[in-house]
């Protein structure tokens, strides 16, 4: 009997070397889960920290791995292998971070409602995305987007 198919959005951000790593992310994420589509790349302040700023991508991968799973044996090892130290400050620059956002469309993020960084790129795959509110996440990332300073970067792309 084969394990059903889970559709997971990650979002992946770096402030260390961000072009770079982004894209080494999306290569080891590929080798492991099955890509659908991505957002644009977005730039915005370090949130917590005055480290340099962010670039986020959004990613919609389907896989047979539960969250714990997925987290554990996918997203932990390719932050470790491209050298995200994990410390006290949890807002510290890194050269990747990987957060589940979704899984089969629940909410695993809460913080997606309070941040640009995450609600812009997701509500790019989503933008009908439910809020506990009701709202849709394209209005609350709009909203978000007025108070942050966050930038599309068209020319950044991590896909190859």
């Amino acid at each position: 009997m084969t394990q059903p198919e889970h559709q997971v959005c990650l979002l992946l951000g770096s402030n260390i070397q961000p072009e770079k790593n982004l894209a080494l992310g999306m290569d080891l994420l590929r080798q492991k889960v099955k890509i659908i589509r991505s957002s644009s790349v977005w730039e915005s302040p370090s949130v917590g920290s005055s480290g340099p700023d962010f670039l986020n991508v959004a990613v919609m991968v389907i896989t047979q791995m539960e969250v714990v799973e997925l987290k554990e044996n996918v997203l932990r090892p390719l932050e470790g292998q491209l050298g995200r130290v994990r410390s006290q400050d949890k807002n510290a620059p890194r050269p990747i971070d990987v957060d589940i956002i979704l899984f089969d469309r629940r909410l695993v993020d809460p913080n997606l409602f309070l941040y640009a960084h995450r609600a812009v790129p997701v509500a790019d795959l989503l933008p009908d995305f439910p809020s506990p509110q009701g709202r849709t996440l394209a209005e609350i990332a709009s909203e978000l987007a007025k108070n942050t300073p966050i930038r599309l970067k068209p020319k950044i792309l991590i896909d190859s």
